[in-house]
């Protein structure tokens, strides 16, 4: 159906979609929008129209809406194809512009942060002082910095990245830090740092996340392997797949969710939830790929852990904090053990980790909405438990036995778990000379049940 009223503009193409001549205000929307004139036409709903109706060769008519970097543009176009292998003839009507909505910092604070999580090639994890107490990459070019964070956990992490142009004596507050470019020992790329606060209501932050985030595309794993290294030896997920694949697909999704968020400009809603399917199968294909490479660490023959003192009430809190803002979304509490709270394990550090922030993310995923989940320590001989408690809807004792199967899903479908997490977790426990056990019953909610050796006096 085209629209009666007057013609505001009028405009040409060519074959190859490219705005040949235009009249205002088209002309300087087009130019206000990064493209020139004549050149490619760049707002993407008006190329998107015209591709349309040269492709199907008949007349099409529908509202256009562009962000001009001020103002949301709505506008009415009329496009007529030429013919066979020609351009278009173009006609605007109606048109209208508003002041573009103003989002709240800390939305866009929340989505910038989502987005440079998924292309950090560096994660580590901070105490509320900056300390480093975990790291993980999987870049060969970062795997100097990632050995020198390791061995020196505990140290700040300034330390380790060094900023740019910053002189001022260590530590500095957080807010000063975040964003800052650092030095990449042996790196030509540019780097920055992103520092995400582990936040508690009336306090200052529990701990950090820490990104590391380069705006240029790095070397694969697989650029730098040998010619000749026998690939027979090499698994092929944890070493070879999972790398190569892990920061295409993780830009993948930071740009889908660029475009789902409209941190570029205004999208029509149909185009942000294709966006946002794109981004969701991204996230389930890393999320499977970790899997599959956790799997066959655990499963190599010969797989140890590093055993250390630690102190479970402490990892509990980390893990708890790293998770609290998923949490937040579904107005789940987590209670975690109290800061005067202390149980010594004998256990690895990091390991312990991974198994916490597995089970926790399991019982927000599958807890009511406005729940609560408790973490709870205690002894039992020369055991050191730690208890996530959830008020799910349970399992049966059929249940119960299957659920640290590999790829055991309980028939669950369309929630994003691979059923390795659990069957991962229990192996990790038992490989650091505990165990992974379950207690539930059908809507009473389940508690996990984390052992490991106690770092008992004397």
């Amino acid at each position: 159906m085209l629209m009666e009223g007057t013609i505001l503009a009028r405009a040409v193409s060519d074959a190859q979609d490219r705005l040949l001549e235009a009249d205002e205000p088209l002309a300087g929307l087009q130019e206000r929008c990064g493209g020139e004139l004549p050149g490619t036409i760049a707002v993407p709903e008006l190329l998107e129209l015209v591709r349309k109706a040269r492709r199907y060769g008949f007349r099409l008519a529908r509202a256009v809406t562009a962000h001009d970097g001020g103002d949301v543009i709505t506008a009415w176009v009329e496009v007529e194809p030429q013919g066979l292998n020609e351009g278009c003839q173009i006609v605007v009507r109606n048109w209208q512009a508003a002041p573009a909505p103003v989002e709240d910092a800390a939305s866009v604070e929340r989505r910038r942060t989502m987005i440079d999580r998924h292309l950090a090639e560096l994660s580590a994890q901070l105490d509320a002082d900056q300390r480093v107490l975990t790291v993980l990459s999987d870049s060969p070019e970062l795997a100097g910095v990632a050995a020198a964070m390791e061995a020196g956990f505990g140290g700040h992490w300034t330390e380790f990245l060094p900023p740019e142009k910053v002189t001022h004596k260590q530590p500095l507050h957080w807010r000063l830090l975040d964003g800052s470019r650092v030095v990449v020992s042996g790196s030509r790329r540019s780097w920055r740092v992103s520092l995400v606060p582990h936040m508690r209501p009336g306090f200052d932050p529990a701990g950090f996340e820490l990104l590391l985030v380069s705006d240029t595309p790095g070397i694969s794993a697989a650029a730098v392997r040998e010619p000749m290294e026998p690939m027979l030896r090499r698994s092929l997920v944890g070493h070879d797949l999972a790398p190569v694949l892990r920061q295409p697909i993780s830009r993948i999704i930071a740009n889908a969710e660029t475009i789902r968020t409209r941190l570029a400009g205004p999208l029509p809603d149909a185009y942000a939830e294709y966006a946002g399917e794109i981004a969701g199968a991204g996230k389930l294909l890393l999320g499977l790929l970790e899997d599959l490479a956790d799997l066959e660490v655990v499963e190599t023959e010969g797989f140890s852990t590093a055993p250390d003192r630690v102190d479970l009430s402490e990892l509990a809190r980390q893990a708890a904090g790293i998770l609290n803002v998923r949490a937040q979304e579904k107005g789940i509490v987590i209670e975690a053990p109290h800061g005067s709270e202390v149980l010594p394990a004998v256990a690895e550090y990091r390991r312990v980790l991974q198994v916490l922030l597995n089970l926790i993310g399991n019982a927000i995923r599958y807890s009511p909405e406005r729940s609560h989940i408790w973490i709870r320590l205690e002894t039992l001989g020369d055991r050191a438990r730690i208890i996530v408690a959830d008020q799910g809807p349970g399992l049966s004792q059929e249940q119960q036995g299957k659920i640290f199967d590999k790829f055991e899903r309980l028939g669950r479908s369309g929630d994003g778990g691979s059923g390795l997490g659990l069957y991962i977790s229990r192996s990790l426990a038992r490989a650091m000379g505990g165990d992974l056990l379950v207690d539930s019953a059908p809507g009473q909610g389940a508690r996990f049940i984390l052992e490991v050796p106690a770092d008992l006096p004397g």
